[in-house]
């Protein structure tokens, strides 16, 4: 190692203190203009790519975007619901494939998703352990779900209660685990994915209880006559749906009302996007149709504008950080004079006084530099699910 960089290198490792504030200071000033650029690129892939997967999206009145997050990647509020006779009748409008979904509840932080098996086709998604559910009260997980929750096909998940003092209406319900989605790198990694009817056996629209007509039911029977059982608040209702008591499930009033959040709109064509486009835009059916691709641009260029002013935020702020790194390298020059005339008395040239402290300068901008080179790195692997996560 060449003298003077060795001098250098043993005078910022004794003023390590102040060493290591002037490199992280200047890591910081070099990273962040390079981590939001990284953050914000690699977030948009990730975003955009979902939304130009998904043709239409149809929802009640009410905010595009909300209803684009909360279908496509489950976060945010639940949207105002449709009703299940808008599946039917744009099922039959021969149109469009219709995929609806039901994301109102959650099983501690993982989305609950109602949806037929049609969805796991368009998504491209395929089971590695397992099977899709089959029956009413079974379950698919992605993979972040299984390895979060630590269960497997055969082990049962159950869906929280909206709020603490929900005594009616949502009611938690044991479902069990068919199968485990394999990876996707998607928001379906976090879902648990089950049949429409169980979330409306969650929402409390269907539910199974003992049999009225047994002996043992007796203290739940509020009425009975020759062509009706009418029950009490005593009835015991099934929390879990068995082989057992699954034939006891049932739903009460008219299939076409039960509500869901969102449906999908498959078109088999252009042409038929554009006439079901149309169609919706009169305004006559009561429900609104978004492309999501459009929509989630109109997000990107509002976080691209945001993005401008925050880099150039951080230029201002860099050149201070800058500017004041400068200065504490001029005092610390002006402070060691002694030392640099007692090194020229013993031989050493003011060339090589110079490039002393160029090495010294040199240490801590390498090491700044490498830092920062290190953080984009982490950022550009961890950063995406954090931004997901931030945002949805």
């Amino acid at each position: 190692m060449p003298g003077s960089l060795y001098l250098a290198w043993r005078y910022v490792a004794h003023h390590w203190i102040k060493t290591t504030i002037l490199t992280a200071s200047i890591t910081l000033i070099v990273f962040l203009p390079l981590g939001v650029r990284v953050l914000i690129q690699q977030s948009a892939e990730h975003l955009t790519a979902r939304a130009e997967a998904t043709p239409l999206l149809v929802g009640a009145p009410g905010s595009p975007l909300e209803l684009v997050l909360n279908s496509l990647y489950f976060g945010t509020e639940m949207p105002d619901p449709l009703s299940y006779a808008d599946v039917d009748s744009l099922d039959a409008g021969g149109l469009a494939q219709p995929i609806p979904l039901y994301t109102r509840f959650r099983a501690q932080s993982h989305p609950i998703v109602g949806t037929s098996l049609d969805y796991f086709a368009f998504r491209n998604l395929s089971v590695a352990d397992g099977g899709l559910f089959t029956l009413l009260g079974e379950c698919v997980i992605g993979v972040r779900v299984a390895e979060a929750l630590g269960v497997g096909p055969g082990d049962a998940i159950v869906s929280s209660p909206e709020s603490v003092f929900d005594l009616a209406g949502v009611y938690p319900l044991k479902m069990r685990v068919a199968g485990v989605l394999e990876f996707s790198d998607s928001p379906d990694d976090d879902a648990i994915f089950t049949d429409l009817k169980t979330t409306w056996v969650i929402a409390g629209i269907g539910h199974g209880h003992q049999d009225l007509t047994d002996a043992s039911a007796a203290a739940g029977v509020l009425r009975r006559d020759s062509m009706t059982i009418t029950a009490n608040a005593a009835v015991v209702q099934y929390n879990e749906i068995t082989e057992a008591n699954i034939a006891s499930f049932h739903f009460h009033g008219d299939l076409g009302s039960y509500p869901v959040t969102a449906i999908i709109a498959v078109p088999p064509d252009q042409r038929s996007a554009t006439i079901l486009r149309g169609r919706f835009e009169e305004g006559d059916l009561g429900a609104q149709i978004v492309v999501p691709s459009d929509v989630m641009d109109e997000l990107l260029r509002t976080v691209l504008t945001v993005q401008t002013f925050v880099l150039a935020a951080v230029v201002v702020i860099g050149m201070g950080t800058l500017a004041t790194a400068g200065l504490v390298f001029g005092l610390s020059i002006r402070a060691r004079q002694r030392e640099f005339t007692t090194m020229v008395k013993i031989g050493a040239s003011p060339a090589s006084v110079r490039w002393l402290v160029a090495s010294e300068m040199a240490v801590v901008l390498s090491a700044a530099m490498l830092g920062a080179t290190l953080l984009t790195f982490v950022t550009a692997a961890y950063g995406p699910p954090l931004i997901r996560a931030l945002l949805l």
